[in-house]
Order: structure tokens, then sequence, then C-alpha cells
């Protein structure tokens, strides 16, 4: 049946959750893609049988009419089912950048197709290129803060580091009173969590 397994990528967008990736579905995708080819080379064999019989392609309905709408509109509905499965990947890649910074996790690396992980570094380059430029930071404090010192307790030995005005040694389970721009960027990479008493 035409355009089944373009709706099965759907389905699993529509099955997973909010801004949640499974793993780049590759065999259902080229099969999709397979599909389309297929019905392009349909639809083109049948408007080339229409010209060999001199028929006009805008006025004639015959058999061959309907089978080449049949296989136009498949084709459409397919390319669009494939848009919609990529743009909602790619809504989803582009929100990791500003909920784990520029280097994202292994375990969400492994469900990115090769295009997928080049569009996160390229749309990464290009937020660190306008911040560069802007000079400002556009990462941290996603929400207003109370205070712009927090307490933290570091999860990973992460060892020294140089601050903006001091250095520190950052080693795992010790608590340090640090600006929340310096410990923003090692929270967001679950180096390090807010101490809440």
């Amino acid at each position: 049946m035409y355009g089944r397994r373009a709706s099965q990528l759907l389905k699993e967008i529509d099955s997973s959750e909010a801004d949640q990736l499974a793993p780049f579905n590759s065999d259902v995708f080229d099969q999709v893609i397979r599909e389309c080819n297929e019905h392009n080379s349909q639809f083109q064999s049948l408007i080339r049988k229409m010209v060999d019989q001199n028929l006009d392609i805008e006025t004639t309905r015959n058999e061959d009419h309907y089978g080449a709408a049949i296989h136009h509109l498949s084709l459409l509905r397919n390319k669009r089912c494939l848009m919609a499965y990529m743009c909602n990947r790619a809504e989803v890649i582009q929100s990791f950048r500003w909920k784990v910074g520029p280097v994202l996790p292994h375990d969400i690396q492994e469900k990115l197709h090769f295009s997928e992980k080049e569009y996160f570094k390229n749309h990464s380059a290009a937020i660190k290129s306008y911040m560069t430029e802007m000079d400002i930071d556009l990462t941290v404090d996603m929400v207003p803060p109370k205070d712009p010192y927090i307490q933290v307790r570091v999860l990973e030995d992460i060892g020294e580091v140089s601050l903006d005005d001091h250095s520190i040694s950052l080693t795992k389970n010790s608590l340090h009173f640090l600006r929340r721009t310096d410990a923003e960027q090692f929270i967001s990479q679950g180096l390090m969590e807010e101490f809440l008493e």
C-alpha cells in the first residue's frame, strides 16, 4: 500500500516523548526514498506513454492519466512525510544546543544520522559565531537568576579550572560557591549540579 512506510516514520515521531529522539530510522527512510523513486519512474513512464500517443496531458482522462495522478500524489505525500520527519528531528536537535551545550552526550550522538551530526555542528558554529560577533553569551541564564552566585556540588572530577577572576580545583563531591555564569556550562554538561540545602 502506497505511503504506509512514510506514515510509519510519523507514527515514530508521535510515539516518542517531547524533545526526545528515537534513533534515526535509516531502513524505513531509505525504503520511502526508494518508493519515491519508483513513483517518479512510473509517473514519467505514464506521461511519456500519453505523449507518444499524441494525447493532450491537460485534458485527457484515461487510465494513464489517473495512474499518473495516483503516482504523483503518492510521491507528494511521501515527500511531505519525509520533510515532517526531518523537520521534527531538526527542531529537537536545535533544542539540544540550548539544553546540553555545544558537545552532545554519547547516548544522543548514537541516535543521530551522520547528516544530523553535521547539522548540529554547523548550528552550534553559527550560534558561537553570532555570540562572538555580538560579544554576548546566550547560553547562560536561560532563566533570569535571583542571585548571581550559586552553591554547586561537583559530580565528576573536572580538575583545575581557570575562571574569570581566579582558578579553582573542582574535585568530585566538593562544594563551591561560584558565579552562576561560571557554573552554568558545567551544569549543562552534567558535571556539576546546583546544591540546594
